[in-house]
């Protein structure tokens, strides 16, 4: 093991030679300067903050310009969505309508039906009993002949 590394695990150990050694840097200008150099050099200035600050700003104007742009291409494609779909609306309203109009004009023809049938049942039923009327004393004389000749 270095001397090195003997010292370090020294230091490790020992917080108060750690303390010493720390007022020993600071106190020593040289040492001291390389030490704030070092520092500075990791530390943002002012100017680094404002231009962060200004990339930023620039960055969430972006992100804003392209949000607003997808939302608007979004509105546009949901509105013709919304304009398709209310003119086939219109169109099966249409159909619709067209449909009843038809349902209705069927409705009537099958009541006329209806009518003429009930009209046409009445008739034959008068046409059954004036048949009947008519046919049945001719009918009942023929079968009173056809049994006399058998039976004479």
């Amino acid at each position: 093991m270095s001397i090195a590394e003997k010292l370090i695990e020294e230091l490790e150990r020992d917080q108060e030679a750690r303390r010493r050694l720390a007022e020993i840097l600071v106190t020593d200008g040289e040492v001291r300067l390389a030490i704030i150099n070092a520092v500075l050099a990791d530390v943002a200035t002012k100017r680094d903050l404002e231009t962060l600050r200004a990339e930023l700003k620039a960055d969430i104007k972006r992100v804003e310009d392209n949000l607003k742009a997808l939302i608007e291409r979004e509105i546009s494609r949901l509105e013709k969505r919304i304009d398709s779909l209310e003119r086939r609306i219109d169109s099966l309203e249409r159909r619709i309508d067209a449909l009843e109009n038809r349902i209705a004009a069927l409705e009537n023809r099958v009541n006329s039906i209806e009518t003429r049938l009930s009209r046409l049942e009445g008739q034959m039923n008068l046409f059954v009993k004036l048949f009947i009327a008519f046919n049945l004393p001719i009918l009942l004389a023929v079968i009173g002949i056809l049994l006399k000749l058998v039976f004479a």
